[in-house]
């Protein structure tokens, strides 16, 4: 009788052995120094876990991410026809707005009047239009103290001709030098990220001791390492989606700060922190950092 009665509770305290140790195994170790930003803002258009409604890299979507607590936003520049450094994650208009043709073949005026389009239900709540980085940084310098900002060079132009993508990337690199001069943006509060060698020297020149990333394809990343190297680049940027530890152990040995973009669920998020990045442009801000014991809004 009493082997019976014995039975139950040993098995209940097997079950709370195994489970706390599963949560011993599985919580994340907090990292006192994790840059934590949005990823375009807030991220991407997400129908549950979390609803996101806010369109890639627009106002709404930085705020957001600033409100929830982020130490700063990951943005997306591209240049118009008439020169100005614009807020936009795809080439094409007409892939995320109610615009058509690339964003380099239209004038900063006729992309601002066109509206965000991410479909239903996401319509029915947001009314964004994109902004220029001239806007941005005006927002931003109402805070009291400046967020952190990484920017996403998309220089590749497809609707340039064959052989002549890169064609206008000094031109936008030059810009955007000087909107961060014309609003006062500290330099250590900046991060340029690009895929391009080339690109690197120029945001060099264009704005002395500046950080600089190189973009890193994970099926890439032996050469990529070399070139980082060779460039003397600060920071390597690395997709969540791939990246290992492994990786991320071989950059931080050869002095490189590591920032992964990306990850949304607490799995993704689990397995990012496994990596020890030093900076994490993220989906899900709210997640990361109630996991890293910030709370989160």
């Amino acid at each position: 009788m009493n082997k019976h009665r014995l039975l139950p509770a040993a098995m209940l305290a097997l079950f709370l052995f195994v489970t706390l140790a599963a949560c011993t195994t599985t919580k994340p170790v907090a990292n006192p120094k994790l840059v934590v930003l949005g990823h375009a803002g807030s991220g991407f258009y997400t129908p549950i876990s979390p609803f996101n409604f806010r369109p890639p890299s627009s106002w709404r979507g930085i705020r957001r991410a600033l409100l929830r607590g982020a130490d700063g936003v990951e943005v997306d520049l591209q240049m118009s026809r008439d020169s100005v450094v614009m807020l936009y994650h795809d080439q094409k208009m007409q892939d995320g707005s109610t615009g058509t043709g690339c964003i380099s073949e239209r004038t900063a005026a006729e992309i601002v009047q066109a509206r965000y389009r991410g479909g239903f239900p996401y319509d029915l709540i947001q009314k964004e239009r994109p902004i220029s980085f001239d806007t941005l940084l005006a927002r931003l310098n109402r805070r009291p103290s400046f967020p952190f900002i990484h920017l996403d060079l998309h220089e590749d132009d497809q609707c340039l001709p064959a052989g002549h993508q890169h064609d206008r990337t000094p031109l936008l690199v030059r810009q955007i030098a000087r909107s961060l001069a014309r609003y006062h943006v500290p330099s250590a509060k900046v991060l340029f990220v690009t895929q391009e060698g080339p690109t690197v020297r120029l945001a060099r020149r264009a704005i002395p001791g500046v950080r600089v990333g190189l973009e890193i394809a994970s099926d890439e990343f032996a050469f990529g390492l070399k070139v980082a190297k060779t460039e003397k680049v600060h920071t390597i940027v690395l997709d969540a989606d791939r990246v290992t530890p492994e990786q991320s152990a071989q950059a931080h040995a050869a002095g490189f700060t590591v920032v992964v973009f990306g990850g949304r669920s607490p799995k993704d998020l689990r397995r990012v922190l496994e990596t020890k990045p030093d900076e994490i442009e993220v989906d899900n801000v709210k997640r990361l950092l109630q996991m890293q014991g910030r709370g989160g809004k």
